[in-house]
């Protein structure tokens, strides 16, 4: 009988090499990641959430200045939850109605508990809710992408911190709810599970963000782009299938709503959808963004005057990634919301083009996403270089190296953030922070609720922005309270006007009456043929109230 004999023998003993990560934009799929179960992604998303909304919920009824624009959506959901129809005048369909639908539904608890309290200084608070989403959704969007924590967390900051985003994501905008729907459309088209209703999904929120702010609709290609990356190649065609239909079906029931009411088609004697097309298309322009004197230069000028840092850096950071960068591992997770970057850049420089303020509010997401993904690539690449110059001295000396070049890199990262972010974001938080632009816009209120002998027989042309807060003052809404468009533009109100400016009480003459009265003959005769009896603020700010020669009051 044979016998084998085991010999005993040492494993031979290596070296073993520094530990390196993967890049972290390099997964593809995504990781699993699922915000619910990673304890250090909630608690710094959590911690972050609670500076954003601190931050913006801050002095929120005081900065900025009201707009007419948001006083025209808080008024519409107030006639929603009224029952009164769509609008509190004729809907002509400027927009879609889904954004103030939204808006109507979110305000909704707080007008059961005080209906006086549906005033636009009062439910700006409500957009916290739609901020304080939107910031979860990018955080979430970045991890799906590929970004490390820090990386996501920073994203989240720029986007939520950036002195534009805190002026503008604190007011009642279309915009800022189209984004947070947006932005559920990219997380749901960038799930790492691959499921068909995911994509779905994603095709259903990209149709009600284009239906609450159409303009949303550029950023459609670069949401197909990041679904396309992340469906299974296995089931890709009946992802996308899928969601282009239940995109473009759902889409359709605004001119189907139009086609039942026999509005869809111009016609005597009603408003009609393709009339509400015709105007927006032929507006009249801005001008070229870049050409000084101009409207959309202006515009330009005001978003730089809050944050340089995030529209400069995220157009460069897109540039670079769709352009000398598009092969690489960053260019090919991004290049999602690179696109979208590009698109709306491209919509904002079109010289025939209207450039509203609130526009910029669709791109600041993707702009956060751009800088956060471009500063992980960088730091990333850094200490790789490092870690694999420190292995071919040893593991020790690499392993101390690595740590030395990841301590050497935050540090400096942080100190660049600290001088170019911090330092420049500083003013602007703190003018929003503490600052009262609104002062001229209570005391008007006040003024016309107090001084103002009979409210109920008083008739008073206002912008949108004070509007609510005279019907809660006593004011008819529609022929008491009016808004100063609807004197001239609107044929149900002119008929209550027979004597034109005549039948006028009082103009409230806000920045913003005094500057489109030019075009409406109405209202600039009621102007030219009246008083001042209380002066708000001073200089273009002032609010005015003037009582007309030819009134009954």
């Amino acid at each position: 009988m044979t016998v084998t004999r085991l010999t005993a023998t040492r494993p031979t003993e290596t070296v073993p090499a520094p530990r390196t990560e993967a890049h972290p934009l390099a997964k593809s799929p995504a990781p699993r990641f699922r915000l619910r179960t990673s304890g250090p992604d909630l608690l710094l998303c959590g911690v972050l959430l609670t500076v954003i909304l601190t931050v913006q919920g801050w002095n929120i009824t005081r900065f900025p200045t009201f707009s007419d624009d948001e006083g025209t959506y808080l008024a519409q959901a107030w006639s929603v939850q009224q029952g009164r129809g769509l609008a509190h005048y004729t809907y002509w369909y400027d927009h879609p109605p889904v954004g103030w639908i939204q808006i109507a539904l979110i305000t909704w608890p707080a007008s059961l508990i005080d209906q006086d309290a549906m005033t636009l200084a009062t439910m700006r608070y409500a957009m916290l809710l739609v901020g304080g989403i939107s910031a979860v959704l990018l955080y979430v969007l970045a991890r799906r992408l590929g970004l490390p924590r820090w990386g996501a967390g920073l994203g989240m900051a720029l986007f939520g911190l950036s002195p534009l985003a805190v002026a503008l994501q604190r007011e009642i905008f279309l915009d800022n709810i189209a984004v947070m729907w947006m932005l559920l459309a990219f997380c749901l088209a960038a799930s790492p599970r691959h499921h068909l209703w995911h994509h779905f999904g994603a095709g259903l929120a990209a149709a009600t963000s284009v239906l609450s702010k159409e303009t949303m609709l550029v950023v459609l290609p670069a949401l197909l782009v990041t679904m396309w990356q992340h469906s299974h190649r296995d089931t890709r065609k009946f992802a996308v299938t899928g969601a282009v239909a239940a995109c473009g079906l759902t889409g359709l029931g605004y001119p189907l709503y139009a086609l039942l009411n026999h509005e869809l088609f111009p016609g005597r004697g009603h408003v009609s959808l393709i009339d509400g097309i015709r105007f927006q298309m032929s507006r009249e322009g801005s001008g070229f963004i870049l050409a000084k004197g101009t409207n959309s230069h202006a515009v330009f000028e005001s978003w730089l005057y809050y944050d340089t840092v995030l529209p400069l850096g995220g157009l460069a950071g897109a540039v670079l990634l769709l352009g000398v960068l598009r092969w690489s591992v960053t260019a090919r997770a991004l290049a999602g919301p690179a696109l979208a970057v590009a698109t709306l850049a491209l919509v904002a420089m079109r010289p025939s083009g209207y450039l509203p303020a609130m526009y910029v509010i669709q791109v600041l997401p993707f702009l956060a996403l751009i800088v956060a993904g471009t500063a992980s690539s960088v730091a990333h690449a850094v200490l790789l270089r490092g870690a694999r110059r420190g292995a071919r001295h040893g593991a020790r000396r690499g392993a101390r190296a690595f740590r030395y070049a990841r301590g050497t890199l935050l540090a400096a990262l942080g100190a660049t953030v600290a001088v170019l972010v911090v330092s420049h974001w500083y003013d602007g938080d703190r003018t929003a922070l503490t600052a009262d632009a609104n002062a001229p816009y209570r005391a008007a209120a006040a003024w016309m609720r107090d001084d103002v002998a009979d409210p109920g027989r008083t008739r008073a042309l206002v912008d949108d922005a004070l509007w609510l807060d005279l019907v809660h003052a006593g004011y008819r809404p529609g022929d008491g309270a009016i808004w100063f468009y609807k004197a001239d533009l609107d044929p149900a109100v002119a008929r209550t006007l027979p004597n034109g400016w005549r039948d006028i009480d009082y103009v409230v003459a806000s920045p913003t009456v005094r500057r489109d009265a030019v075009d409406l003959p109405t209202v600039k005769a009621a102007l030219q043929h009246s008083t001042p009896v209380a002066v708000f603020g001073e200089g273009a700010d002032r609010i005015e109230i003037r009582r007309i020669a030819g009134g009954t009051k």
